[in-house]
Formats: C-alpha cells, structure tokens, sequence
C-alpha cells in the first residue's frame, strides 16, 4: 500500500483549517464516543484476535476508551485558553502567553494486546489538539484492524482521519512521508526502528514502551489483597498487558504464607476456576516465546508450567525463586508467567529495581506510609502504584508513560492533548513607549542602567 496519497490528502484537509475549530474537535470526540458504544466496536473482533470474553474486552479495550474520549471532551475548552505569563522589565509593558496549536498531519502505531485502547486512546489526544492522523493498527489483531478502518471512515470525519492496514513496510512507508508527529505502543526493539525511520525527517515521536513492572510485597502488606489484586491484573489479557506485574519480590517473613494466598487467588479468579490452564496467547509466536522462558528458569514451578505453542496456549505459571541470570527474569514476560523473589528487606528490593532499565510502572503493597514514601522517592518508574496494579492507567487526569527503557513521553488527559500539540509563545508590545537609551551607541551611564533592566 503506497501512504503518499492518503497522507497528502490529509495535508490537503490540515491546510483548509477545517480541523482547528474547538466545536469541530468536540464534535469528533462525540463521534469517537458514538463508534465506542455502538456494539462496542463489534467485539467479536477482539474475541477472534485475542480470545478474550466480551467482559474482558469491554474491561480493557472499550471503557477506558471511552473514559478518555469523554475526559478530553469536558475539559478541552479549558485546555485551549490561552495562559498568560509575567514579562521581565526588559519586556514591559509588553504583554507574554502561550497558546497550543496542533501539529498538523500526524501518526498512532497500535499494538496487538490492547488494540482498541491503546490505538484510539492516542487518537483522542490528537483528536483534542486539532490534527488530522493516520492510524496504523497492529497486524497481529488483523479482525480488530478491519472493523476500526470501517468505523473510523463511517464514524469520523473521513477527510481528516484514515487507517492503513499492514505489516512494517507499511509503518515505514507511513513515516517516510515526514509526518509531523509519531506515536506509537510496543517494545523497546521495535521502537528503535520507528524511532531511526522518523529521524530521518526529524519527526518528534512518543514512545510507549514496557519493561519488568516490579511489584514489592513488605512484611506488613495485607497478604489476601496483595494476593488478589495482583492476580486479578495479571491475568486479565493472558498477562499480555504493559502494565501488569511482571515479577513479585516477597518478603522473607511472609513468603511462605503468601505463595499458597496468591495460588489460590489465581484459581479463584481464573476462567472456570481452572488455575489458567491454557490461557489463550495472541500468536503460535508469541506462544513459544513464553514456552522457552518456562524452561531452564532455575526455580521451583508452584503452579502451571505447560504450554501448548502449536495452540498458542500457555498456562498461568507462578515460578518461584527463579536464576536471576534465566531469560524469565532479564526479558519482559508480556504473558502468564509470574516469578517471585524472596527478599531479605525493601532495601534490597529497591536496590534489585535500580540495578536493572527503568519499569514502565512499578507497585509496593504495605501499610506502612515511611516505605510507601521511600519506594516513591527512590524507586525510578513511569508511575508508582501502591497496595493495587495497573490502575493508574483508568486515570485520565494522570499523565501516563515510561522513562529511559520504558518510553518517552506521555499521554492521556492533557498530557495527550499535549503531546500532540505545538505550545506556541507570543509576545505583544506598544509601539509606544520606546526607549531610546535600550539603541546604541551606549554611554557608561546607559551601559549601567541597561544592566538593570536586563
């Protein structure tokens, strides 16, 4: 598929302005709402892509959607005012503010996990800021892919808005036209090849990546929450969620009493009370993938273990004190695979965190306010969470993203209306008065009083 025509035909309807309009992005946000909640985006795409249940699917692709689509709507008059600033005396009386204007033609890279959320999610912010967007879905959600080019060309306004289907050499082919912004959500490898593709044209990019979300369980966490919670968020998608715990770090003292809580917290909460036998993975790939990290992990298997790659299923797997040197606890997991350490103290804990790239987010369950305010202040993450998992991301007034391995940039609220927008400065001042002593030739004594005023 050659992007050149459908890229300039989006510059074409940039440049008539029609896109600017506060009520014409309301309007577009009404729309994007509208093609959430009728049918919510036909889930059985989702169900046919990933095997999720429609619960699930609504859960995490369809409501947080939708929460960020109605957030941006009520707030975005707000977000347009201008902001006026204080002028330094070399200035006065003049007057200074910043305004945002949109970037003009830009691009959304979705992944395959959470197709929905994480493709329209960014749209919503692009929506906001005023700018027309090629979408490029995942080709591993193909079924997902189809019915969002449907929805977008029958929902939004088709002469700002497209969605091109295919594999890299599209994405590629998408950045070498010099968009003006690039957003996209996967890994770190991946994202060097988006990132080298775009420099090529200095194209700004947003980066949403992964990493190992760490989560500290201390000597005095409530053990059943803990326990809950976290099984509830890693196996919601299979485990294949940016945001879900990917390893657990356990206080010595309570090791042993909490492992037998989370066991059972995953059998209590899996499909059919079943322990996650056979969860369903996204690909054969994918699959097999997470088959090799089940094998010569060092630890003690407590619960699952199996994998069936030819059906891309893998089976919720808690692993126990696994080799800190076993591809399970260098490589991000991104599937049902949960190891947990055994720490003498939180000090070690932490000190395991700082050694390896920076999460994407990471989680202490404890009731003690000193160790939440240490793991914060010494913890270097994308968010910190505690006594839950992954719930920051259902917050749209929090801006969201990584740092160092795990992303750059950030988006959702203002963020993501931000992030796809220019923050323009203007300066006015009169003709009058106008100072002849701030014009050369300078005297000593004007010398000395422009001192002053600069």
């Amino acid at each position: 598929m050659n992007a050149a025509p459908a890229v300039a035909a989006l510059r074409k309807t940039y440049a008539t302005g029609r896109t600017r309009p506060l009520e014409w992005r309301l309007e577009q946000l009404r729309r994007v709402e509208d093609m959430l909640t009728d049918g919510e985006l036909r889930a059985e795409a989702l169900a046919a892509d990933l095997g999720r249940p429609a619960n699930d699917s609504f859960l995490g692709d369809i409501a947080p959607t939708l929460a960020e689509a109605r957030y941006a709507r009520k707030h975005l008059r707000a977000w347009t005012k201008p902001q006026r600033v204080r002028v330094p005396l070399s200035v006065f009386p003049g007057r200074a503010w910043y305004g945002y204007e949109p970037l003009g033609v830009v691009l959304v890279i979705g992944p395959w996990n959470y197709p929905v959320y994480l493709t329209i999610g960014p749209l919503v912010g692009a929506i906001a800021a005023g700018n027309c967007a090629v979408l490029k879905p995942s080709e591993h959600a193909p079924a997902t892919a189809a019915v969002m080019a449907e929805l977008v060309e029958e929902y939004l306004d088709p002469d700002a808005f497209t969605v091109l289907q295919g594999g890299p050499e599209v994405t590629q082919d998408i950045l070498a036209q010099g968009m003006d912004h690039a957003f996209f959500t996967g890994g770190p490898e991946i994202a060097k090849a988006v990132m080298e593709a775009a420099a090529r044209h200095l194209t700004p990019v947003t980066l949403e990546l992964g990493g190992k979300c760490p989560v500290l369980i201390a000597a005095d966490a409530d053990l059943d929450v803990a326990a809950r919670r976290i099984a509830w968020t890693k196996l919601l998608n299979s485990g294949q969620t940016c945001v879900a715990p990917d390893y657990l770090m356990v206080d010595a003292s309570v090791r042993d009493t909490f492992l037998p809580k989370l066991k059972q917290a995953f059998i209590d909460l899996s499909p059919g009370n079943d322990g996650g036998r056979r969860l369903p993975i996204v690909s054969n790939r994918q699959a097999e993938r997470l088959a090799r990290l089940l094998s010569d992990h060092g630890g003690d298997v407590v619960m699952g273990g199996g994998s069936t790659p030819a059906d891309a299923k893998v089976d919720l797997t808690i692993l126990a004190d696994p080799s800190t040197e076993a591809a399970v606890m260098t490589e991000e997991i991104f599937g049902p695979i949960l190891p947990v350490l055994t720490v003498d103290s939180p000090a070690q804990a932490i000190d395991r965190i700082g050694r390896g790239p920076k999460p994407l987010a990471a989680y202490v369950f404890t009731k003690s306010g000193e160790l939440e305010r240490t793991f914060r202040k010494e913890v270097s993450a994308g968010a910190i969470v505690s006594n839950h998992a992954a719930i920051h991301v259902l917050v749209p007034g929090l801006p969201f993203g990584g740092v160092g391995n795990s992303g750059m940039g950030a988006y959702h609220g203002k963020a993501g209306f931000e992030a796809f927008s220019h923050r323009k400065g203007h300066v006015s001042r009169p003709t009058r008065p106008d100072l002849r002593i701030v014009y050369p030739p300078y005297s000593k004594a004007t010398q000395r009083l422009l001192r002053v005023i600069f």
